[in-house]
């Protein structure tokens, strides 16, 4: 009996100890985009997508899918440095659904010279060849 309670402690410790690492892991996605971001980098921006066609991004206008498409919208929104501003994040949840699906609730702002825009975000983030990606972004 001793054996079987310490097997199961051990399990959850290590399962605990994963859960960790993966949120550590979806909070560094983000905020190696938030640098990126603020260098006036969106190539490296968008890295934490998912490279695929079936990326899908909602934005104001409609949705959208493809990882070039969501590249050439964000270049298109944002030609220069001025229009991109100072981003920070609010990350108001960030829940791991099983071993490879994530769900991330937070909110952005831009501080720029002229105006102050922000909004909310949705994202779900799957561990894509052992890597976490954006695979479907909803941001108003």
């Amino acid at each position: 009996m001793k054996k079987i309670i310490l097997s199961c402690l051990l399990i959850l410790t290590f399962c605990f100890f994963l859960h960790a690492q993966d949120k550590q892991a979806i909070l560094k996605v983000l905020e190696t985009q938030r640098i990126a971001w603020n260098k006036g980098d969106i190539d490296a921006y968008m890295q934490g997508y998912w490279k695929s066609d079936s990326l899908l991004f909602v934005g104001k206008s409609a949705p959208t899918y493809g990882w070039q498409t969501t590249l050439d919208h964000y270049k298109k929104g944002y030609p220069d440095k001025a229009a991109m501003g100072f981003l920070t994040f609010d990350i108001l949840k960030v829940e791991l659904l099983d071993k490879t699906n994530a769900f991330i609730l937070g909110g952005w702002h831009l501080k720029r010279e002229k105006d102050a825009p922000g909004g909310y975000f949705t994202l779900w983030l799957k561990k894509i060849g052992g890597e976490w990606k954006i695979v479907c972004d909803h941001t108003s």
